[in-house]
């Protein structure tokens, strides 16, 4: 970008979030790029060490995996979901929400193709994307915009995203040129037949620290129906006491390699492991916990399929 298209681009950031929240954002990124990751707390994580792609990958090719590997993370498959809410609106009965998350579009240059491949024919009523665009925590992300611009024209409704711990604050205005409506620290209604439910979605939670469900939350009349979305389900315990109903989030790949019957090594995700995968409940809250339909670290998947998900909200009259 030239001078003048910079100051456009940062002028558009400031409009869409306040210029504290940008220039923390900005800060930190800037931090992660001199491999001060997350102010420190995530440096020695998987993510953050490129030396460990190569040796995993090596350690998978030695192992006579890798190649498997490679082929099971093009082999998307579709989940269905369904999520009782109680109070839930009758125009809202089988409102169907089509989640992708963690698509890390540069990663491999086929995982695009296999992602519209996978989507391109379902049924929803709406599309959200929790986060991780980008393959890597740092360095150029216009390799993933190209990916989602590939994917962006099969999904036919209107999609919804936030941020993840891969990407900049810096792909907001090209997303939103792709008619994606990230939702930073914000909310929106959604109307049918004159009833409401509330959508929300917050900056990311893991290595930035920028979400603010405090603000996401203020403009939902405190007895609605309220879906919030983030990159990781860290923050579920803080998602439950704001009064959410349901949470959908991503980030810990369903551990992407894992043992034999499913059983993952290791979770990328400081809380408890009954959230970090598949369907959950905290209190009130009904969340979601999608493995991805992307790779990270390195382009393979053993005994965890990666997966879009077809949520169905249905009445909950218990």
């Amino acid at each position: 970008m030239n001078e003048e298209e910079l100051q456009a681009h940062k002028d558009y950031l400031e409009k869409r979030i306040s210029r504290l929240h940008l220039r923390q954002r900005l800060g930190i990124e800037s931090d992660q790029e001199a491999k001060i990751f997350g102010q420190g707390r995530n440096f020695f994580h998987l993510e953050n060490w490129l030396f460990s792609y190569s040796a995993i990958r090596n350690t998978l090719r030695i192992c006579g995996l890798y190649g498997l590997g490679k082929r099971n993370a093009l082999r998307i498959q579709c989940r269905n979901n369904e999520i009782a809410v109680k109070n839930l609106p009758e125009a809202f009965n089988g409102y169907t929400i089509l989640h992708i998350s963690d698509l890390h579009l540069d990663m491999n240059e086929h995982i695009p193709q296999a992602l519209v491949e996978r989507v391109h024919n379902l049924e929803y009523d709406i599309c959200v994307l929790t986060g991780d665009y980008r393959g890597l925590t740092l360095g150029p992300y216009e390799p993933a915009l190209d990916g989602l611009r590939h994917v962006r024209p099969f999904l036919k409704k209107e999609v919804i995203g936030v941020l993840g711990n891969h990407d900049s604050i810096n792909m907001v205005p090209g997303m939103e040129k792709m008619d994606i409506r990230m939702l930073l620290n914000e909310s929106f209604c959604i109307q049918r037949d004159e009833q409401k439910i509330y959508l929300a979605g917050i900056d990311d939670p893991h290595y930035y620290r920028t979400d603010n469900i405090e603000k996401a939350y203020q403009d939902i009349p405190q007895d609605a129906v309220s879906i919030l979305l983030a990159h990781t389900p860290e923050i579920y315990k803080q998602a439950a006491h704001a009064d959410f109903d349901v949470m959908l989030c991503g980030h810990t790949h369903g551990g992407q390699i894992c043992l034999p019957g499913g059983i993952p090594i290791t979770y990328n995700a400081n809380c408890s492991r009954r959230v970090c995968a598949g369907n959950w409940r905290y209190h009130q809250l009904n969340g979601y916990t999608s493995v991805g339909s992307g790779v990270s670290v390195v382009d393979a998947r053993l005994n965890c399929p990666a997966e879009v998900t077809l949520h169905r909200l249905i009445p909950d009259y218990t």
